[in-house]
């Protein structure tokens, strides 16, 4: 076997340049499926981080009337039945092997009632949230402080507001020590934080800019022991588990959401939790794309068939020109198996060689693709092994013809063609 790679390498090299062009059909069509392939998987990879932002692997698990997410502005939106989060309910979610925390937070949608000075907010979220929402969210103090035991214990009316807030509301004032008029009720802002990762999509035209303008929202956050000095008491709460891993969002969420929906009231039928299934929506997008990305394969993959016969071409070449030394190997011996298997190595290392050069060409031409058109690509190590195994079984498929013929040679008409 050593002896037949050997001498493949020594006949390639050779005839560098007929082996070259032979290969580069199967050069040509590995390339462009390895570019695709990453381009493909890059995409998947935007799609699953445009929905999933942050990537701390929190799912939100929100209140649902009629089927859809609950906006509570005033305490005539709060429905009935719908009893808080008890420390009971939260053990028990914090218990499911897929969840690594949990938070329950309290949530009015109240851009009116926030001022600063004189100026309103024209879109904000304020939340009343425990001493475990920042970790489980993935937020960090950006500057200022968190909130402590004593803000909880002492009821103090202070703020943490996001950046988003903090540009809103202050511009270039620096927020800390400020007072913000929630509800009529003073607080002050100790702390202003922000996503500890975020993710940023790709923008590329008007529409998907007005559509990530209008998602960020400013949010600010209050001790939830102060809810009811600007609010109702016994409001319903929503709830965020961060998830052992991304892979783990799903089955964290559905369990936990479960668990919540044991809590309702029978009585209650319109009001339910629904976790936010983002990797369900990402493969949902990804979906869509899916038929197209096959038929770009596909047609890729038609060079490798106009590589294949390429190199059956270039055997058969080979063969002939390759007669007498064939009919003097199996004059002192050589057997149909020995010839067989010399032309069959020597085209998969030939199409082998092509399948490597093909992947490395893949990747420089899927880096050029990302630099030229801003579109994510993610190289794929098992795609790439695929590629060059696949050429190898090309050039045996290919070679198979050449080399039976080299093997059913009469040694008597090979030695006469010298």
């Amino acid at each position: 076997m050593l002896e037949n790679v050997r001498l493949s390498f020594q006949g390639i090299w050779s005839h560098k340049m007929r082996s070259f062009l032979t290969m580069l059909g199967i050069i040509i069509g590995i390339a462009a499926i390895i570019s695709i392939v990453s381009t493909i998987k890059g995409t998947n990879e935007e799609i699953k981080n445009s929905l999933i932002g942050a990537g701390n692997n929190a799912v939100n698990i929100q209140i649902n009337q009629q089927g859809y997410p609950l906006t509570i502005y005033s305490s005539s939106d709060i429905p009935f039945g719908i009893p808080e989060v008890t420390e009971e309910t939260k053990q028990a979610i914090l218990d499911l092997d897929s969840v690594e925390n949990m938070t329950s937070y309290k949530e009015r949608q109240s851009p009116d009632s926030i001022f600063y000075q004189d100026k309103a907010m024209s879109s904000g979220c304020i939340r009343g949230i425990d001493t475990s929402y920042f970790e489980t969210a993935g937020y960090v103090i950006k500057t200022g402080r968190n909130f402590v035991d004593e803000d909880y214990t002492e009821f103090r009316k202070v703020l943490i507001i996001d950046t988003n807030a903090a540009k809103a509301l202050f511009e270039d004032e620096f927020p800390i020590g400020k007072t913000i008029e929630i509800g009529k009720q003073p607080y002050t802002v100790i702390g202003v934080a922000a996503q500890a990762n975020t993710y940023e999509p790709t923008i590329t035209n008007l529409t998907q800019y007005d559509s990530y303008a209008s998602s960020k929202i400013s949010y600010l956050f209050m001790p939830k022991t102060c809810w009811p000095i600007s609010y109702s008491y016994d409001e319903p709460e929503n709830v965020i588990v961060k998830a052992m891993s991304t892979d783990d969002m799903e089955n964290a969420g559905q369990s936990a959401e479960k668990i919540l929906n044991a809590t309702i009231s029978s009585s209650q039928t319109s009001v339910k939790y629904k976790a936010d299934n983002l990797l369900e929506q990402a493969r949902n997008m990804q979906k869509l794309s899916a038929a197209t990305n096959n038929q770009l394969i596909w047609i890729a993959s038609i060079s490798l068939l106009v590589g294949g016969i390429g190199v059956m071409n270039i055997m058969l070449v080979s063969v002939t020109e390759r007669t007498s030394e064939i009919g003097l190997k199996k004059a002192i011996g050589a057997r149909k198996n020995t010839i067989l298997g010399q032309f069959l190595t020597e085209a998969a290392v030939l199409t082998s060689m092509g399948g490597i050069l093909g992947v490395a060409a893949g990747i420089i031409m899927a880096q050029v693709i990302s630099r030229i058109s801003g579109v994510t690509v993610a190289i794929s190590v098992p795609a790439a092994v695929i590629a060059v195994l696949f050429s190898m079984l090309i050039g045996i498929v290919f070679g198979l013809l050449p080399s039976i013929k080299a093997a059913n040679l009469n040694p008597i008409d090979a030695l006469r063609r010298e």
